[in-house]
């Protein structure tokens, strides 16, 4: 009996000390609870607990389930009177802490009698309960978590941000916070070097606490889902705050173009807040609450973000498959260089396993939108193609599809090195689409196209010089837009020069076609007059008659015609009396000194030098001057 008594009382003795050991979290604290111990029961004495032979192995090789049964039994009193708390436990630090101090307990409880229940039915039976225990204390920890977020949230101003350089992280105490219900977004800004201070510090320390032990035993992934849901929901409400609608890719087609252009400006605004500030946000907050769990705090980083991001970019690509109609490219154009500029953000926010899909998908729809911007050019040079000759222009003036394309390609080139990169990304890929490889050689083409345009639709005219006047005016104004823009150096000083020489090719034609038959009407014959030459030779008198009737037909002709241009009008004025007024003056001392005149010449000579110079200054190209714009 006294052996028997004796083996009781050592495994009593063990018993306590094992309990000591799992309550005590540190060499001091495990000390006094023995000393708690050994005021109640002098078996429990100092020496006793403390001697060599009474060591944990005895009771672990004896009665293992009944120490893990008397630790389970402790730890599920501790966590139950937690959990029968019906306020958070975050509200009170010591309920937290001793929650969490249970918490650890039972984890570090549950690991070291896992390896006795392989062989051991009854602690096996046991650790189905102490996991049952662990499960749910977890839930109340995941609880506690989401809490833990929406209230830190709500304590927050969030258009309080602060530099990336500052490195503190001070508790944000902002006057004022948000509306019930309500999740605040930071404000629209210009300085992107800022973060939003997401969470309290204070709450992010707690978050961090649950974080590393629910991740300790497994469950990161729930973790992460609790936390990644309530940071979705904070970037989804900033995103429609800031206009942005969830719009499908056929919704977006089927927008009117006005309600579109709205809607991009609101998108690139959108993401670039989303790029350089909420996500950058999003990043720093998820490394802080998942603080050496690199992997989880990528993953959980990736599903805050990645609903917001498709957003952004399904929007980018439904106007990039969207009509390719010629006015759309500026909007197009605004698309592409958002995207463009914050593909280093893409590239450093979306890199690891989990984000990567999401930078690929970025670079693909960039990559897409200058598809759609080389598929516009395509469509303008459609327009011209089909662009039908049908009724003249009035005059000869300026041509709609002239002033159109001019004007389009002068705006487009405010864009030039964005357009280079467009073009030359479809030469190094080998898709170029009309055979060219680079803007200026895109351009050359589309004036190729304008030019032969125009030319057919020059040939409607019944009057050939009307013809020439048509092709001057359009001629000289495409080189003023050319030479007034960035369009001359994309051209270049030879293009320049070349179509300068084809517009004063057409003002020799109308000079040759109109001018030179009335000048031919002043020439006298193998140096004849009325009185001694041949049969041929019509009197000069009759001649003056000819020659006022051709040259009045011609000015009330041609008064109606256009030539936009001030200049360009001067220089055919100046032209045209440089060549008729010297034939006239000749012609007029010719009839003086010819029989035919008679004594009284002038009463047959109805305009003077002057008077022809000045019906032609006054009367010509009086057409609508207006049609320029």
């Amino acid at each position: 009996m006294g052996d028997s008594n004796i083996n009781g009382e050592e495994k009593l003795i063990a018993v306590a000390r094992h309990i000591a050991k799992t309550l005590g979290h540190s060499d001091t604290m495990t000390d006094d609870i023995l000393n708690i111990f050994s005021t109640f029961d002098n078996r429990f004495s100092r020496e006793k607990l403390s001697s060599a032979d009474m060591s944990d192995s005895s009771l672990n090789l004896n009665h293992p389930a009944a120490a893990f049964e008397d630790c389970l039994s402790s730890l599920d009193r501790q966590i139950s009177l937690s959990l029968s708390s019906d306020r958070p436990l975050w509200f009170d630090p010591a309920h937290s802490s001793a929650f969490l101090d249970a918490f650890d307990d039972l984890v570090a409880t549950i690991r070291d009698f896992t390896p006795l229940s392989h062989d051991n039915k009854p602690v096996a039976s046991i650790l189905e309960r102490a996991d049952d225990l662990l499960q749910t204390a977890l839930f109340r920890l995941q609880e506690e978590f989401r809490g833990l977020i929406h209230r830190g949230a709500d304590s927050l101003d969030f258009t309080r941000t602060k530099s990336l350089h500052d490195s503190s992280d001070s508790d944000s105490d902002a006057d004022g916070g948000a509306t019930d219900g309500d999740i605040p977004v930071a404000h629209p800004v210009t300085d992107f070097n800022i973060i939003i201070d997401a969470l309290p510090s204070s709450t992010i320390n707690d978050l961090q606490e649950i974080a590393k032990r629910m991740v300790a035993v497994d469950y990161g992934r729930e973790c992460s889902h609790v936390y990644s849901a309530c940071r979705r929901e904070f970037l989804e409400e900033s995103l429609s705050r800031l206009g942005l609608q969830k719009l499908s890719t056929e919704e977006v087609q089927k927008l009117p173009w006005p309600e579109l252009e709205d809607e991009i400006e609101r998108w690139c605004k959108a993401a670039v807040l989303s790029l350089r500030i909420l996500f950058p946000s999003e990043r720093r907050l998820c490394d802080r609450v998942f603080f050496g769990f690199s992997s989880t705090a990528d993953f959980t980083f990736m599903e805050v973000c990645r609903g917001s991001a498709i957003q952004l970019l399904n929007f980018a690509d439904a106007v990039a498959i969207s009509s390719r109609s010629p006015e759309r490219l500026f909007k197009v154009l605004d698309v592409y260089e958002t995207l463009r500029d914050l593909m280093p953000e893409f590239e450093l926010l979306f890199s690891d396993q989990y984000c990567v899909f999401l930078r690929n998908e970025a670079l693909t729809i960039w990559r897409r939108v200058g598809e759609a911007i080389r598929r516009i050019f395509m469509e303008l040079e459609n327009l011209i193609r089909r662009d039908p000759p049908k009724v003249p222009v009035p005059g000869g003036g300026l041509h709609p599809i002239t002033r159109y394309v001019m004007n389009y390609l002068r705006a487009a080139c405010k864009a030039q090195q964005t357009l280079e990169q467009v073009f030359e990304e479809e030469r190094e890929r080998g898709m170029s689409m009309s055979g060219e490889g680079s803007l200026s050689m895109q351009l050359a083409w589309i004036m190729e196209l304008l030019e032969s345009n125009l030319e057919a639709k020059s040939k409607i005219y019944r009057e050939f010089a009307l013809s020439s006047v048509f092709m001057m005016n359009n001629g000289r104004y495409i080189v003023q837009k050319v030479v007034d823009s960035e369009l001359g150096m994309l051209l270049g000083e030879d293009w320049i020069r070349k179509y300068n020489a084809k517009v004063r090719q057409f003002h020799v034609s109308y000079q040759r076609s109109t001018w030179n038959k009335v000048v031919g009407i002043l020439k006298v014959e193998n140096g004849g007059t009325s009185l001694g030459g041949g049969a041929n030779v019509k009197p000069l008198k009759e001649r003056l008659k000819v020659f006022n009737s051709h040259f009045e037909e011609v000015l009330k002709v041609q008064s109606a015609w256009v030539v936009f241009d001030e200049r360009l009008r001067e220089e055919l004025k100046i032209s045209v009396t440089a060549t008729l007024l010297p034939a006239y003056r000749n012609f007029i001392g010719r009839f003086h000194n010819s029989a035919e005149a008679g004594r009284n010449p002038e009463k047959h000579i109805k305009y003077s030098v002057e008077d022809v110079e000045a019906r032609i200054n006054n009367e010509l190209f009086l057409g609508n001057a207006g049609s320029r714009r």
